[in-house]
Parts: structure tokens; C-alpha cells; sequence
């Protein structure tokens, strides 16, 4: 008869998963035995935590759950950060760990691995936790996951196999085809309120977060019809091109876009928790609008969090976007038949609003902010293809602020939110796995970048498509500028740091060492000419 640990990874396989990120261990030994035989790749890290950051990259870029196997115990425990990040993110992870044999879990008698309540540890960071008690419970508890994944706002999920059931024999059950459910399109009463209030209003913006990431030409047909400036958060960059008139890549937190929010008499928010670090990292007073906020928003709960809409949208952002341009679209036809002039025209003040946002914003950068953007661009001009991951690092602060992407799920970083360091490296590793056909650039500094170094080795033997653009100032530079800012000795913030470019060499990297300040074109030609992973290190 089949095994559990045999059907949990047929099942896997039916709800498309292709990659499964792990570290081998005696107490996950079984689920590998599943693991073979089958088209699914494996990718072993060389750290847990690194292990569920890769699986993050992964599934931002490719849209799939990245999966992982962990360990009972320090291998669950290692992880948690990276389901942390993930949780804040919203993004889909599932994280499969063993977990000592049932009479053994919690006993405290030092079993190997052993936590008095390892799920209690996973449950804070998931959207649920479950240990399975019975082989026929496997459908069922990967359905709920999956449900959990592609239903609503996708989160973290842990499943924990105690080691006595791996290999227990199923029950006469067939592995199934997947019910993949799917969140449904606001309510129609609410869709034509919102649409009577953007074909009323005579300054409409549009605020594009990363749930919205799936509703690219939605969106973007709905911002041209309102003629509406569309602000895109961290996770939204790309969602318009840099070169759409309409775009703003450009923090909700500058003064001079919140000027913008509050002259707008209505602000249609789409997939964005509105939260602190987007909005408000200066800390100066929390992110409000002044006219009428309508939300598209698929989580009830974030709905009425940090600001509560005049109108809830609660749905999908893609479909109910479609179906509020479609009411937007009835509403001002009728007006226009009512007034029997076949058309309403839309005032053209969008793209002058967002030029002049764009502008203003721009000249509220510190110095050094614009010429760290200024790099960024020149590198996107003639890479224009690249997928920009980041860690918590100047080169990424400064991005976050102003950079433009030229298409979605190309800038993302961990510098916000939960914002776990040494993100970077693995993140941009899972990116490479997800697209192999795309230039992956990870931005890093030198503090974090040693938070995982020996990811290098995985990095080398994947051939990843991987160019590190290291910011080394010997230290964690940003902190250090914070507590002098703050009259605080500078304690534990300056490093000592290897020889970045030996030690890639070491691990059969390519690498190159330049001065920051040199020219964009002379990084550009390396990065352009780069194949498998390559170091650039830029000393300040």
C-alpha cells in the first residue's frame, strides 16, 4: 500500500507544485522517499531560515506556494523567520515538518528535536498549523491550504507529520484533483456606489498595492478611463511602466504624494494594507484621506484596519476591479444618454498631476537618495528585463522611495514590514529558480549579506542566473547613521568584513570590485555580460 509520505507528495504534484526547497534530515528521511522518482526538483539550502526565503523569491515571482520540508524541531524553529516575512507579505508558503512520534510531543524527557509545542511556534506565523493524528487526514489538510493559498489573502501554512506516521500506510484513498477555489467580485450594491463616486469625482487617484499584482490590465484600463494617477507601493512597482503617464512609483509616505492624496476628492485603494511602512515611514502622523476612500480588499478583517473605506469592495482585486470599471463604464454612458450628448469627456488633469507629483517628490530626496535611484535607472534603461530583489540596504531604502520598474513582480525586498535581514541573496535565488529566462540583480549590503553566505554554495550549484550588487561600508551603515542621528554611541554596528571577492571566488563565483561613483555603463557591461553567479562589490 502507498505510504502517507508517498501520497502527500502525489498529491502535491496534482496541485502543481514543480519545487520543493529542503534540508534532508533523519526525521524528514521519508518524506524524500515520496520525493523520488517524481519531476520535482529539490533544492537544498544551506540554512533553514535561507531555505523558507528562497521558497518567498519563488513564489512571488512565479505565483506558486514555494514549499518546504524542515525538520522537527531546530528546523522549524530556523524557518520562522522567513514564514514571519511571509505572513506580512501575504505571501503563499507551505512549510511540511516532522514532529515527534505522538506520546513523545511535548513530554519534556529530551527526545531528539524535541519543543514542548512546536505547532504552537509555527501557529503565530501561519494561517494555521496542523499536526496530522491520521493518514486519511492528508487530502483534506493540503485542501485547506491550498484553499488558504489561492481563496483569499494568501498566507503561510504548517503541516507537521509525527516521524511514527511517515511511513504508516494509507487508507484505500485515491489521490484527488485539486479544488482550487477562487475569491469571488465585491457585491454588486457596492460596485455601482463606488462607480457613482468615481464618475462623480473630478480628482480620482488610484492606490495599487501588492494584492493587486494580478490585476495588471485591469488596473491600468481603470486608470485611464478615470484618468487617474495610480501610486504603487513597494510591491506594486511595475504594475504601470515607467513609462506610462499615469504611474507613480513613489512612496505614499512622500509629503508631496500624500499632497496629492489629500487634494483627491475620491481614492480608490486596491490591494494595500495602507499599513505604517509604506505609508508612513517618516513617523510623522498616520496615512488619512481627506475625500471619499473606496477599498478593494479581500481580507475583512484588513478592510477596517489603519482606514476604514466609505465604500468596502470586498473581493478578488482583479475581478472586482473588472467589474467596477464595467459599472464606472454603465454609469457614464447613462449619463451621457440622460444628457443626450453621446459621450462624457474626462477632464485630461491625470497625467499633470502625477508629472507634477513625480517632480515634487523628487525634490524631497536627500542628495544621496537621488543619485542611489539615479544608478538604479540607469541600470533598469539598459536592463530593462531584470527582476531587482533586495535586502534591508541603502541601495534598496533609496529604491523603495522612487524607483520604477518597467513591468510587475520586479522590485520586491524585505526592508519593510516584518523586514528580516539577510533576505536578499536567498530571495533573489528562489526569483531565479521561478524565471530562468530573467537577469536577477539582488541588492545587499555587507551586513546582511553575511547573514548568508553560504548560500553562495547553493546559489553555484543551481548555475542561478544571479548577479549580487554589494554595498560594503564595512558595517551596518544605515543604524550607525541612526544612532549618531540620535545622540547614541555607535555600538556593535561597524564589522569586520572578508574579502567579498576572494570568497566568491572561493565558491567559483565570478567578481569584481569597484569604487561606488563608478559609471552606471561600466556595471551595466558586467551585469550584461555576466553568466551564472557574479559579485559586484561597491566599496563606500
Amino acid at each position: 500500500m502507498q505510504t502517507l509520505s508517498d501520497f502527500l507528495v502525489e498529491q502535491l504534484c496534482t496541485y502543481g507544485v514543480d519545487t520543493v526547497f529542503g534540508i534532508p534530515g533523519v526525521h524528514t528521511v521519508e518524506l524524500y522517499r515520496g520525493l523520488a522518482g517524481r519531476k520535482l526538483r529539490h533544492v537544498a539550502a544551506r540554512h533553514e531560515q535561507s531555505l523558507g526565503f528562497m521558497a518567498d523569491g519563488y513564489a512571488r515571482v512565479s505565483g506558486k506556494p514555494g514549499v518546504c520540508f524542515v525538520i522537527t524541531g531546530p528546523g522549524l524553529s530556523n524557518i520562522l523567520t522567513a514564514m514571519g516575512q511571509a505572513y506580512a507579505d501575504s505571501i503563499p508558503m507551505l512549510v511540511i515538518s516532522g514532529v515527534n512520534p505522538m506520546g513523545r510531543m511535548g513530554s519534556g524527557n529530551g527526545y531528539l528535536h524535541e519543543l514542548p509545542n512546536q505547532q504552537a511556534l509555527a501557529r503565530e506565523v501561519s494561517a494555521f498549523s496542523h499536526t496530522i493524528t491520521h493518514p486519511g487526514e492528508v487530502a483534506q489538510v493540503l485542501a485547506r491550504a491550498f484553499a488558504v493559498f489561492t481563496g483569499g489573502r494568501p498566507r503561510p501554512v504548517h503541516i507537521e507529520i509525527p516521524l511514527n506516521l511517515m511511513q504508516a500506510a494509507m487508507p484505500s484513498q485515491r489521490v484527488t484533483a485539486p479544488l482550487l477555489l477562487r475569491p469571488g467580485t465585491a457585491d454588486a450594491a457596492s460596485l455601482a456606489a463606488a462607480a457613482h463616486a468615481l464618475q462623480k469625482a473630478q480628482r480620482p487617484l488610484l492606490i495599487a498595492g501588492g494584492g493587486s499584482i494580478a490585476a495588471v490590465d485591469s488596473v491600468q484600463a481603470l486608470a485611464e478611463a478615470l484618468d487617474a494617477p495610480v501610486v504603487m507601493t513597494i510591491n506594486a512597482r511595475g504594475l504601470l511602466s515607467d513609462a506610462h503617464p499615469l504611474a507613480l512609483s513613489a512612496s505614499p509616505s512622500f509629503p508631496a504624494i500624500r499632497a496629492l492624496v489629500a487634494d483627491s476628492d475620491v481614492v480608490l485603494a486596491i490591494g494595500t494594507e495602507l499599513g505604517p511602512t509604506d505609508f508612513d515611514c517618516y513617523d510623522r502622523e498616520p496615512f488619512a484621506v481627506a475625500g471619499q476612500l473606496i477599498r478593494i480588499e479581500v481580507d475583512a478583517q484588513q478592510m477596517v484596519r489603519n482606514c476604514a473605506p466609505d465604500i468596502a469592495l470586498l473581493g478578488d482585486a482583479k475581478a472586482s476591479t473588472e467589474a467596477l470599471l464595467a459599472h464606472w463604464q454603465a454609469a457614464t454612458q447613462a449619463k451621457a444618454d440622460a444628457n443626450r450628448k453621446g459621450s462624457v469627456p474626462v477632464a485630461n488633469t491625470g497625467a499633470a498631476r502625477a508629472a507634477l507629483a513625480r517632480a515634487k517628490g523628487l525634490d524631497e530626496l536627500t542628495d544621496a537618495m537621488r543619485a542611489d535611484i539615479a544608478l538604479l535607472h540607469s541600470l533598469r534603461d539598459v536592463l530593462p528585463d531584470a527582476l531587482w530583489v533586495g535586502d534591508s540596504t541603502r541601495l534598496v531604502y533609496a529604491g523603495n522611495m522612487g524607483f520604477a520598474a518597467r513591468r510587475p513582480r520586479s522590485w520586491f525586498n524585505a526592508s519593510v514590514g516584518f523586514g528580516a535581514l539577510g533576505y536578499g541573496m536567498p530571495a533573489a535565488i528562489g526569483a531565479a529558480l521561478a524565471d530562468s529566462t530573467r537577469q536577477v540583480i539582488c541588492l545587499a549590503g555587507d551586513g546582511g549579506f553575511q547573514f548568508t553566505l553560504g548560500e553562495m554554495g547553493t546559489a553555484m550549484e543551481l548555475a542561478a542566473n544571479l548577479v549580487v550588487l554589494l554595498l560594503n561600508n564595512s558595517g551596518y551603515g544605515e543604524i550607525k547613521a541612526a544612532m549618531q542621528g540620535a545622540g547614541v554611541p555607535p555600538i556593535g554596528v561597524d564589522l569586520h568584513t572578508p574579502d567579498f571577492v576572494a570568497l566568491a571566488a572561493s565558491y567559483g563565483w565570478k567578481a569584481q570590485r569597484f569604487d561606488y561613483g563608478v559609471e552606471a555603463a561600466t556595471l551595466a557591461r558586467v551585469i550584461q555580460n555576466a553568466s551564472g553567479p557574479t559579485l559586484i562589490e561597491l566599496t563606500v
